[in-house]
């Protein structure tokens, strides 16, 4: 059988914490990973997504000293381990750890790059061909590292893994970010660190969610702390950047759709097209009364006095009609009648 071909992959990715039930607590709820104990070593916890394992959990050895913050290290694949860690020295690495074999897992070695990232690289046991397209749900889709200077860093990279520099992306003032990967398969970025970011030069694992806007949402609500909230990345999808509780640093990237808070944001934004609604009968209104002009207010003013006039002359004959009928009317005869002489 062919041996898969793992030279310049990131195969494994490890986070390394003070907390570990905390950690399988908040990244099953971030990611959806379901966490179980390797058979190998119950101590270690693997991650699995629904294509299979993708990361694993341990405790920091207490033989690293106290001020060692929790983070997450990525293993990426070679053929030889012994050579690589050799050629990363000869090209101004260091080594963390030496080569050595762990069962059911291969030979490993953690390296330090020139700039001061460490990272590990790994001959895996039973590694699988990579699956064409995007990464699934919950495996990891990028990785990226915060240096001090990106394009020795790419140098001392690709020498050991054949990385390509397939873009070189002008940021302005944060400089150039540069796209690195191989086969025609971009793998992620490099950048030179903001001077105001604290720490040592570092890598960041992207981890493939549906939604980066949800998924940073439950990571506040874990506990988690935002460093780079959603935000859109070119060619399509999005991103968030976190410190989780026990402070390892941790991205989220939903790839080629687009989350439904984003959507509802651009369905509002877009102007639709206007219907025009059938009209509604409308309620009459009274006619507004029109404007009188001034000679017809001065007939009209003459008019009404005529008419006070009339009824007051109309009044008085009524009055003195009434007072000479009573005048003229007969007396009426008395009752009693008088005696005959």
């Amino acid at each position: 059988m062919e041996a898969v071909d793992v030279r310049g992959k990131f195969v494994w990715h490890q986070l390394m914490t003070r907390d570990v039930p905390g950690a399988k607590d908040f990244y099953s709820r971030l990611v959806g990973w379901k966490t179980m104990p390797w058979p190998l070593d119950p101590a270690y916890t693997v991650c699995h997504a629904d294509a299979g394992p993708v990361a694993g959990i341990m405790q920091i050895p207490s033989d690293l000293p106290s001020e060692v913050p929790s983070h997450w290290l990525q293993y990426i694949g070679t053929r030889d381990v012994d050579s690589t860690a050799q050629a990363a020295v000869r090209a101004g690495g260091s080594i963390v750890k030496g080569p050595s074999d762990m069962q059911g897992a291969g030979r490993y070695a953690v390296l330090k790059d020139p700039q001061g990232a460490i990272f590990a690289i790994i001959d895996p046991e039973n590694a699988k061909p990579e699956a064409a397209g995007a990464p699934p749900l919950g495996a990891f889709s990028w990785h990226e590292l915060a240096t001090s200077d990106n394009e020795a860093a790419f140098a001392f990279y690709s020498g050991l893994f054949g990385w390509d520099a397939m873009e070189r992306m002008d940021m302005g003032p944060l400089g150039v970010y540069l796209i690195f990967g191989e086969q025609g398969v971009q793998r992620g970025g490099i950048f030179i660190k903001p001077a105001e970011n604290p720490g040592p030069p570092s890598w960041l694992p992207y981890a493939h969610v549906p939604n980066a806007d949800e998924g940073y949402a439950v990571a506040l609500a874990k506990g988690a702390k935002g460093t780079v909230p959603p935000m859109d990345v070119p060619k399509g999808g999005r991103i968030a950047n976190v410190i989780d509780p026990a402070g390892a640093s941790f991205a989220v990237h939903s790839m080629g759709t687009v989350p439904k808070t984003a959507a509802a944001a651009k369905q509002k934004a877009k102007p639709k097209a206007k219907v025009k609604p059938k009209p509604k009968p409308k309620a009459k209104k009274a006619a507004p009364a029109k404007k009188k002009s001034p000679v017809r207010k001065k007939v009209a003013r003459r008019v009404a006095k005529a008419k006070r006039g009339l009824k007051k002359i109309v009044k008085s004959a009524m009055k003195k009609y009434r007072a000479a009928k009573k005048k003229s009317a007969p007396r009426k005869k008395s009752k009693s009648v008088r005696r005959k002489k």
